[in-house]
């Protein structure tokens, strides 16, 4: 059994609202709104998986049925990762939840690739499409603003299938940025301690084939043992005893 690890993306709805004026700089209050921003669709898929799976709101546009069953997913997930997955997308399903009383984790383990990419690069842009355009991986399907009126406010069957289908092409360069990046990141769980019981065992594989590469020794005097490993590549260091 391997870690499930779960990539995910989300569309979202605009407020509508009544206004008297638009320009630059205009405040308009939340009391302008209407019909109040939900999500329009969720796309995932497990590590090591083909398939992309999709959710969408219902035809009355109505995002409940789709948050309970993406939270039943989510939560078989030993590790959640998104691009501003943690202050976008799970903030987005944790505040629809929570008008629709649907309860959640009050954590989960998350890797958000923009953090990486911020803290550990100096990429030209941080976007995801840029990233994987600038890694060789493919781009994101173009769309405009008016697929998303199409959907809103003309409930479009045909526009939400072209939006979930733009929704699943993130989740797939999702991943392929994720397996390019990864290196460069800490890791949030142990592969190895979780499921093989072995803690010494690769992080991210399992594996046993851990080649020493250093020894680096803290201010303190704690010494710690930098291993590559041999199946993966991951660099990990453990504490030596």
């Amino acid at each position: 059994m391997g870690r499930r690890r779960l990539y995910f993306d989300i569309e979202t709805s605009p407020n509508i609202g009544i206004f008297w004026e638009a320009g630059y700089k205009k405040n308009i209050g939340y009391e302008n709104i209407i019909t109040e921003r939900s999500i329009i669709c969720i796309c995932y898929k497990w590590e090591g998986e083909e398939k992309v799976y999709s959710l969408n709101w219902s035809s009355k546009k109505c995002d409940k049925k789709m948050l309970l069953d993406f939270i039943k997913v989510a939560n078989h997930a030993d590790e959640l990762v998104g691009h501003n997955g943690d202050r976008f997308d799970l903030t987005w399903i944790r505040t629809r939840c929570l008008f629709h009383g649907i309860p959640m984790f009050p954590k989960y383990v998350t890797i958000d690739t923009l953090k990486i990419a911020r803290q550990q690069f100096r990429f030209n842009s941080n976007r995801l499409n840029y990233i994987a355009q600038f890694l060789g991986l493919g781009e994101k399907i173009k769309t405009e603003f008016g697929l998303w009126k199409d959907v809103l406010l003309k409930n479009d069957r045909v526009a939400l299938t072209k939006m979930v289908d733009y929704c699943k092409q993130d989740v797939i360069l999702l991943e392929q940025v994720y397996e390019k990046l990864k290196h460069h990141a800490n890791h949030k769980t142990h592969y190895g301690v979780v499921y093989n019981q072995d803690k010494g065992s690769c992080v991210e594989c399992g594996s046993d084939e851990l080649i020493k590469q250093r020894v680096r020794v803290t201010a303190g005097g704690t010494r710690y043992i930098q291993y590559q490993c041999k199946t993966c590549g991951k660099y990990q260091q453990k504490l030596d005893k």
